[in-house]
């Protein structure tokens, strides 16, 4: 069976129309598929997310970690478009739609990766992330320290998790790893945490 953090997935495709509100109001139409995370419609946590969150700052260097189709690499692109975007996941299939998602919006400054395709010394001034809550605590930790510890300083990430998924916890264990964190916003159980490098 597959899973949205399947490497490849094997579901027959069938290209879905999904509706993408940017930050300026805009509503753009993108391209989602089978065997990606929440294929028929933009995630509401991810929507939480978008709401809350301040786009980045000129010529910053921004990351979408667990990307997807692309729906906050795009929202992130389109609001600045001086910032550099690397958009990155596991599943090839979530990559190939944010690429082609980029070049449908005419966006180009996004480039999309697998998580071991980035340079080891590239860093980051914002992260943005609707994380992988489902796959466990202790890989998903391990996947967060990974990525946070590569913003630059006073660099910020923020992160949506359901409360049912652990979002309190999680922002306590992140407070205890060095790196401060408070809840920005919370909206229909979800909960959008800011995480700080100090």
């Amino acid at each position: 069976m597959d899973h949205y953090f399947s490497a490849s997935p094997t579901s027959d495709r069938e290209q879905i129309q999904v509706e993408l509100k940017l930050s300026n109001g805009d509503q753009v139409e993108i391209i989602s598929d089978r065997g990606v995370f929440s294929s028929t419609r933009i995630d509401p946590g991810t929507a939480v997310l978008l709401d809350a969150v301040p786009v980045p700052d000129p010529n910053s260097t921004v990351l979408d970690l667990g990307c997807g189709y692309g729906a906050i690499a795009l929202w992130c692109a389109a609001a600045e478009p001086t910032c550099r975007v690397y958009a990155i996941d596991v599943n090839e299939r979530a990559r190939e739609l944010c690429a082609a998602n980029a070049e449908i919006l005419g966006l180009n400054n996004i480039s999309v990766h697998g998580p071991s395709d980035v340079a080891s010394d590239q860093s980051f001034d914002r992260i943005y992330s609707n994380p992988p809550a489902r796959i466990g605590k202790d890989e998903l930790h391990e996947i967060l320290l990974m990525w946070i510890r590569r913003l630059n300083q006073n660099g910020q990430a923020f992160l949506v998790v359901q409360k049912h998924l652990g979002s309190d916890s999680l922002a306590a264990w992140l407070d205890h790893e060095g790196f401060p964190t408070e809840r920005i916003a919370s909206k229909r159980a979800y909960r959008v945490l800011a995480v700080t490098k100090p």
